[in-house]
Formats: structure tokens, sequence, C-alpha cells
């Protein structure tokens, strides 16, 4: 008797903050805060933050150097966050929940 394999389960939503290396560790709190805050209300209408509100809803902080947030920059639907107390700069940048991500999200440090 032949059984069809079951279909694989969908990989879960998530979200990716990255966060300089070189924002200080009190800014870089606030920085995944208020990352977490604008992502959802840049794409609080679309389908995936609606599922990924659902539950659960994973987010993933990583701590990235320059060049690792320049890439990070690539990935389409994102924001950028900027701190007005270390004079402007980019300090983190929040993507919108997705399932399947660039290749280097995996490589990238989490914040510890």
């Amino acid at each position: 008797m032949d059984q069809e394999a079951a279909p694989k389960p969908a990989a879960p939503l998530k979200m990716y903050i990255l966060i300089r290396d070189s924002v200080p560790t009190g800014h870089a709190v606030l920085a995944a805060a208020h990352a977490s805050l604008a992502a959802y209300l840049r794409f609080q209408h679309t389908p995936e933050v609606a599922e990924w509100l659902s539950g659960p809803f994973y987010k993933a902080v990583c701590r990235v150097s320059d060049a690792e947030f320049e890439q990070g920059r690539a990935c389409e639907d994102h924001v950028v966050l900027t701190e007005s107390s270390l004079g402007g700069q980019e300090v983190a940048i929040a993507f919108r929940p997705r399932r399947e991500w660039p290749k280097a999200f995996r490589f990238f440090r989490l914040y510890k």
C-alpha cells in the first residue's frame, strides 16, 4: 500500500532585528524595542504580521558588524532606526516577519 508522505509543516514566521555591534548595550536594548514596534507599525496591515501575531511570534535579535548591517539592508521590507543621542547613527534594522530568509541571516550572531 502506498502512503503519501505527510506534508511538511510550514516554517514559522520570524522577525529579524539587526543591531550594530558598535551600539552600547543600553542603547541596543532600546533600539531592539523600538525596532520591533517600528516594524509592526510599518507592516501591520500585511497578512504575514496578522499570522505572526496569532503566535508564536518569533524574533531573532542579532548583533552585526557594519558590513553585515549593509548586507541586511539589501533584504526587502525593512525599517532602519536611528539614535538621536548617538548623532543620528543608524543603529538597527527590523524586517517584516517571513518564513524564508537569505542564507546570510543564519550566520548572524544572536545578541546575548
